[in-house]
């Protein structure tokens, strides 16, 4: 269920293993979130943020067609100066103290929830006056009631940080830093980008599959018997199947699924809507690095200049800034105007850029509904239920990002997903499903 890059991973492990799969989708097109459009002006827009590793690309296939992106880099607007992630901030005495405080009088006992996570790991002065923020700015909920979780999805120590930006500044490649946390980071992993956006990830996969990828396909409901997943309704047609796939929200499978009541605690969870507003300035190198995180004093919480890593998204001599604003669906900004939307960013982009509105060409502004998977304290239980997939239906997979609700990036989905599948997919194990199947 899902033809975005999940979904078409999945079918590809399974059919390699030796299984007949039919992918269902139900929109016109395969990607899902993983499209890129371009615009009249000649400005290229990723829906969302998507990482490409060339470990990743080699994987699927589609290493020949990748730019390699020479840099990537982050810093931090605070106190009106910008400070480089993570040694800029270390050299601020009170962060730098109390992260050494935070390391030497470790408490061994579990952290409670995201603020005690995110205290002891960075010390008190980092953490309240960066990490927490900004979790709470993308998650819309204190940092006390949400899961330590989220602090554990962060793969990458300060040290290990440090040294993996010293190897990309020796080889002149933007090694992948804190994106993966299914594979081992190194210096030798580094981030691409396909020449034809990233939907040519997912349309290489499709090719693969061929026929057995049906778009206009909506999923009406996954038919569960004795607490055991045996077919799917689609498009009117019902069809029997040994396992089904899902990529849907997680809050929303429970409502497909038909013949259980197993799936409803998974009805609370709940995804951070998202408004990107893409600014469209001339000049280049606006921002002082990529990506700069904004913990106070914006409505936006991040900031992002594609075009110092991969300058070919825009026009030469032009550049993009997208603004990252939390939201809720029919909330103030929500509901505001595109005009209004870049009219509110310049305004406060104007302290890092102080001649925005003169270099404002234009916007595109994208609204996404289902963001950021929301780690709250009170379903925590069945949240770690889910990473077990546990659902309580056998031959029912929930996997990708939002069938996952998991905070992770491409190359992290695409070993996951795979992990996810071995029990079905390992030679000994899909020859034992397949006599399972014929008895």
């Amino acid at each position: 269920m899902g033809a975005g890059i999940a979904g078409l991973v999945a079918a590809r492990e399974l059919r390699r293993a030796g299984y007949d799969v039919v992918v269902l989708e139900a929109a016109n097109q395969i990607a899902g979130l993983a499209t890129t459009t371009v615009d009249a002006d000649g400005f290229s827009f990723d829906m969302g943020a998507h990482f490409i590793t060339n470990r990743l690309a080699a994987e699927i296939g589609v290493s020949d067609s990748c730019r390699v992106v020479r840099y990537y880099g982050e810093s931090v607007w605070i106190d009106q100066k910008h400070r480089r992630y993570p040694v800029g901030l270390m050299r601020d005495p009170a962060m730098a103290s109390s992260a050494l405080r935070a390391k030497v009088c470790r408490d061994d006992d579990e952290p409670r929830n995201a603020a005690e996570w995110f205290r002891r790991s960075y010390g008190d002065v980092l953490a309240d006056r960066v990490a927490l923020p900004l979790v709470e700015a993308w998650s819309g909920v204190p940092a006390d009631d949400l899961s330590p979780a989220v602090g554990g999805k962060i793969p990458s120590s300060i040290a290990e940080t440090i040294w993996l930006r010293v190897a990309a500044r020796l080889t002149r490649r933007a090694v992948a830093i804190g994106y993966c946390n299914e594979r081992p980071q190194s210096a030798s992993v580094f981030h691409v980008y396909p020449k034809d956006g990233v939907s040519s990830l997912c349309r290489h996969l499709a090719d693969e599959l061929g026929p057995a990828v049906r778009t206009e396909s909506p999923v009406e409901g996954i038919v569960v018997q004795d607490e055991c997943a045996v077919a799917v309704r689609a498009a009117g047609e019902l069809l029997e199947a040994d396992l089904v796939v899902s990529t849907a929200p997680i809050h929303v499978l429970p409502r497909i699924v038909q013949g259980s009541e197993a799936l409803a605690p998974f009805t609370q969870f709940r995804f951070r809507p998202m408004i990107a507003v893409n600014l469209k300035l001339s000049g280049r190198g606006l921002l002082n690095d990529v990506v700069v995180w904004t913990p106070r004093g914006t409505p936006f919480f991040r900031l992002t200049e594609a075009t110092q890593s991969m300058p070919w998204l825009a026009p030469e001599g032009k550049t993009t800034v997208l603004c990252d604003i939390g939201a809720e669906v029919g909330d103030a900004h929500w509901a505001m105007s595109d005009d209004d939307l870049a009219s509110l960013c310049i305004e406060h982009l104007e302290q890092l850029v102080p001649d925005a509105s003169r270099r404002f060409l234009g916007v595109h502004v994208q609204r996404v509904p289902l963001a950021y998977p929301v780690f709250r304290l009170d379903y925590d239980d069945h949240r770690e239920r889910l990473e077990r997939q546990d659902l309580g239906v056998a031959n029912l997979l929930s996997i990708g990002r939002n069938g996952a609700f998991a905070h992770v990036l491409m190359e992290d989905l695409y070993w996951r997903t795979r992990r996810v599948l071995r029990p079905w997919t390992a030679p000994a194990a899909a020859d034992s499903q397949r006599a399972a199947t014929r008895a």
